[in-house]
């Protein structure tokens, strides 16, 4: 991840996504808050409501209560409909007389009165044309049982939940048992029908809320049905047919959000304590947060704003910031590559000019100790490889001396003056003041040795060396071979009971010159394998060079040679042994390609 992205990353999760959070929360907050402080209003108005309507109703249960006990339904009741056939005189003056008791209720639209003694229906009142139910017809009915069972108590009838009985108008109907007040017996049922006009009067009080918010009333029975809308849309319909989730009414307030008629709203109810009726209040939520929506307006805007603001800073500021760092930080790749001639440019006066010249500064004391440390180590490298040849040659001669002395004690003096002769051949070549000489010259060496020690254990090994004239004109370090197959006489073939064989080949791997030493020896375990590591360094960095004798008893000689040419040519050059016990060893020495004209061009590649 790079730095641009991690700082608008940050100003991303740091402010605006905070700032988004909040607002959210904060809408969120607000809109219950805003809904439970409605419900709350919600609850007032409806009680309110609840209350005026009842107290409608209950004004004409008194006018009605007033009306049947007057003398004049009283004599209806007792003569049946032959009151009105035999003196209409009388039945005029009776229906003047009820008007005059109703004037004071306009809401209501007409009354008609079943009579028990001849099953007739006496039209008492009336403001329109009705079409009223033939009694035995209305007796077959369930509400005429549910009449009879409140035993004078008046019964209220909906619009539209019994058509056939209340027509399709918009009335409440109430009907009621009318006793005789001597006996108190049953003597026929009043139906008395009101408009709704008293309702729409009651709720023009709450028309200002419902100009502000939007706000729409109903009166609905248990299963739904609409008896009343305020706004006169939904009258004969079932309210339910518009609530997205089902809602069942009940006598107690309850008050939710959902969807009515595909619109968000807050649908409130209450029971009406009348019958099985209920008041429900639909308010438009758009209707109640506007505030809030043009609050979550001016925050988004902000922050489309601080998202624009902080893209141009990213463009413009931050984006000469970040690519000054990227700057570096490929420059400084290109160090740990090995480029230490990187410079950055040195441009203006701030914290970016001061980090390029602190950074052209670094690279330059870097390079001056580089320098030193590269002098320093070369001559370090030189002391070091003297001193690993000086542990090899004092063990060579002494083992070739001693060979001499017991051959000359034995009187052996051709093969004594055939092992000087080789021997001078071999100090010839190692009193050269010269660390590397060509292949060939170190195979004439090694011949020799070989030959010293074939008159020392005559049926002990023999050897065979064959190597390229290509392989021959390549340079090695002197006496990298002769400790080999040093190694390989004295431990290799230590007790053997059969002849031992050396050989020596050679060839050209790519760049490089790989010469193989195996012997048909004992070999070594894993444990003895362990004794050949490579080069070890001290604390300071300097190779530790382990003392001659431990050398000698620990077979350390080859490790010297392997450490000489790491020195000398780098860490992917050395030695790489590989044995097993009782199947021999093989020794492979792994040097650069190169001749005598080309020597410096070869260890610089080498070496990287």
């Amino acid at each position: 991840m790079n730095l641009r992205f991690k700082l608008f990353t940050a100003f991303l999760s740091l402010i605006i996504i905070p700032l988004v959070v909040i607002g959210t929360s904060a809408y969120f907050f607000i809109s219950d808050m805003i809904e439970k402080k409605y419900s709350q209003q919600s609850e007032i108005t409806l009680k309110a409501i609840s209350q005026s309507a009842n107290i409608l109703f209950m004004e004409m249960d008194k006018v009605t209560d007033s009306t049947i006990a007057s003398k004049a339904i009283q004599d209806v009741l007792l003569n049946g409909s032959a009151y009105a056939e035999n003196d209409p005189i009388k039945m005029n003056k009776l229906q003047t007389e009820f008007r005059d008791m109703l004037v004071l209720h306009p809401s209501v639209s007409f009354a008609y009165m079943y009579t028990f003694r001849d099953s007739g229906i006496t039209k008492i009142y009336s403001r329109g044309n009705s079409n009223e139910m033939d009694f035995e017809a209305f007796k077959h009915y369930s509400l005429y049982r549910t009449v009879i069972q409140r035993d004078g108590i008046p019964k209220w009838v909906g619009p539209y939940e019994h058509p056939e009985l209340t027509g399709d108008e918009s009335v409440f109907t109430q009907i009621r048992v009318v006793k005789d007040i001597s006996t108190l017996a049953n003597q026929g049922v009043l139906f008395v029908q009101i408009k709704s006009s008293g309702l729409e009067s009651l709720f023009r009080t709450f028309r200002v809320d419902q100009d502000a918010h939007d706000i729409r009333f109903f009166i609905v029975n248990d299963e739904g049905l609409v008896y009343f809308d305020s706004s006169n849309q939904l009258q004969k319909d079932n309210i339910k047919n518009y609530l997205k989730k089902n809602v069942k009414l009940g006598k107690s307030f309850q008050s939710n959000r959902m969807m009515f008629d595909g619109k968000e709203s807050v649908v409130s109810s209450s029971g009406l304590g009348r019958e099985n009726w209920h008041i429900v209040s639909v308010t438009s939520w758009d209707s109640l947060s506007r505030e809030v929506n043009l609050y979550i307006k001016w925050l988004a805007i902000l922050i489309s704003l601080s998202l624009l603001a902080a893209l141009l800073f990213n463009l413009i500021f931050m984006n000469r910031i970040t690519r000054s760092i990227t700057h570096i930080v490929r420059l400084m790749r290109r160090v740990e590559e090995g480029d230490m001639w990187v410079r950055m440019d040195e441009r203006g006066k701030d914290e970016i000019n001061m980090l390029s010249r602190g950074f052209n500064q670094l690279i330059d004391r870097i390079n001056e100790l580089f320098e030193r440390v590269k002098l320093e180590q070369q001559h370090k490298n030189k002391a070091e490889m003297r001193l690993l040849q000086a542990q090899i040659k004092p063990h060579f001669l002494f083992n070739t001396l001693e060979s001499i002395n017991v051959l000359a004690i034995q009187n052996e003096g051709r093969k004594v003056s055939q092992m000087v002769y080789r021997l001078a051949s071999i100090l010839r070549i190692s009193i050269q003041d010269k660390e590397e000489i060509s292949i060939s010259q170190e195979i004439e060496h090694l011949r020799s040795y070989l030959e010293i020690q074939k008159f020392r254990f005559t049926e002990l090994f023999d050897f065979e060396i064959n190597i390229p004239d290509e392989v021959m004109r390549c340079t090695i370090l002197k006496l990298t071979l002769q400790p080999l197959v040093e190694n390989s006489i004295q431990h290799g073939f230590d007790g053997i009971q059969f002849q031992g064989i050396i050989e020596v080949t050679g060839s050209i791997d790519g760049n490089d010159v790989v010469i193989m030493v195996r012997d048909n020896g004992i070999g070594m375990s894993n444990k003895q394998l362990n004794k050949f590591q490579y080069m070890v360094t001290d604390d300071t960095g300097s190779f530790r060079v382990e003392d001659p004798v431990q050398d000698e008893r620990r077979g350390l000689g080859v490790r010297s040679v392997a450490d000489r040419i790491r020195i000398q040519y780098g860490y992917r050059y050395g030695l790489y042994i590989c044995s097993e016990e009782q199947h021999g060893t093989v020794i492979q020495v792994r040097i650069p390609k190169y001749g005598p004209g080309d020597v410096n061009e070869a260890k610089s590649d080498a070496r990287r």
